[in-house]
């Protein structure tokens, strides 16, 4: 499965996004492996979800394990794609593609 070339777009801008966070903004950080199904997949949901529960007010940074390994080790990553939220506070990680919607708000505590 190949990322269309617009979607590619929106994961570059979302790359690209000041690392600068308001008190009011969520980080969260995806970590995939590629662009494998289930890491387009995973940030597809991601960025549904965060529209339409955080309208605007989110940080995503995909990590590409591919390109970065030692990342792995460094944040504990077992498994992908992950999600961490590491804003607000506490850290929350969820394993998957994000295809079930209602058990990624729960996780997320949206």
């Amino acid at each position: 499965m190949e990322i269309k070339q617009e979607e590619k777009a929106h994961t570059n801008r979302l790359k690209e996004q000041p690392k600068k966070i308001n008190d009011d903004e969520w980080v969260l950080r995806l970590y995939v492996a590629g662009q494998t199904p289930k890491s387009v997949t995973a940030l597809n949901n991601l960025i549904l979800i965060c529209e339409e529960q955080l309208r605007g007010k989110y940080q995503i940074e995909v990590i590409d394990l591919l390109e970065k390994p030692q990342l792995a080790r460094d944040n504990q990553i077992i498994a992908i794609p992950t999600l961490v939220r590491k804003f607000p506070m506490p850290v929350k990680k969820i394993i998957g593609d994000l295809s079930n919607i209602e058990r990624a708000l729960v996780g997320l505590d949206l």
